[in-house]
């Protein structure tokens, strides 16, 4: 799939595990865990899906897949079966997100920096979030509007060990963005966003949580942890 050039659908798809399914015995808990990697393997030949755990570190899901498709009907059927199989029968939806991956209004040519998320090997973690802007920041002059965005990508581009990727959302979702941040070095991040906090955009910020920070981890180690393998 060349996800720059086909405008692939994104999917984040965070899951919330029953706690119940704890304390099935061994034996089920691990069926479940085969049953729905086995499911997890069969998207793969339709869908791209890296995967990531968010165990014990939010309240309201414990796994976060970050998926790429072709077309809405392929990630829906693909979702339907990871949830009816095995471990996906315990699992409730917590946050999902749709996005479409388009050419930038700002930005002529994508560096390394904003293609790394489709590109190579994956970073240790992933922060994703949906983006919603004011109304005032549509009607402001285009003009103002580029200057704002100039400021926003020159502060971005100063973190180069932090990837970025935005996905449009208007018109499929609640969100009008999805943003998504791929890093190995947390801390640096966290500069990132004090940085941009003080930036004139921020004005036009309406809401940008829940903010979901995934560890990137295989789909049979996440299940490990879990206690499904």
């Amino acid at each position: 799939m060349d996800a720059l050039n086909g405008h692939p659908y994104v999917h984040v798809l965070a899951l919330k595990l029953d706690a119940a399914w704890r304390r099935r015995s061994d034996v089920e808990r691990v069926a479940d865990g085969v049953a729905f990697l086995e499911a997890h393997g069969r998207a793969g030949s339709r869908v791209v899906t890296y995967t990531y755990s968010m165990i014990g570190t939010r309240t309201d899901a414990e796994l976060l897949l970050w998926r790429l498709g072709g077309s809405m009907e392929e990630l829906e059927e693909t979702a339907g079966d990871l949830l009816r199989t095995g471990l996906g029968r315990w699992c409730a939806v917590a946050h999902s997100m749709i996005g479409l991956v388009r050419p930038s209004s700002y930005v002529k040519e994508r560096t390394p920096q904003e293609e790394a998320m489709f590109t190579g090997q994956r970073s240790r973690y992933l922060i994703v979030y949906p983006f919603v802007k004011s109304t005032e920041w549509y009607l402001l002059p285009d003009d103002d509007r580029r200057r704002q965005m100039t400021e926003h990508i020159r502060i971005g581009r100063r973190y180069p060990m932090v990837q970025q990727l935005l996905a449009y959302s208007f018109g499929l979702d609640d969100q009008e963005f999805i943003v998504a941040y791929e890093t190995d070095d947390l801390p640096a991040f966290q500069d990132l966003v004090r940085e941009l906090r003080s930036s004139e955009g921020r004005r036009a910020t309406v809401r940008d949580v829940p903010q979901l920070v995934g560890i990137h981890r295989p789909m049979d180690e996440i299940l490990r942890l879990l206690g499904g393998a």
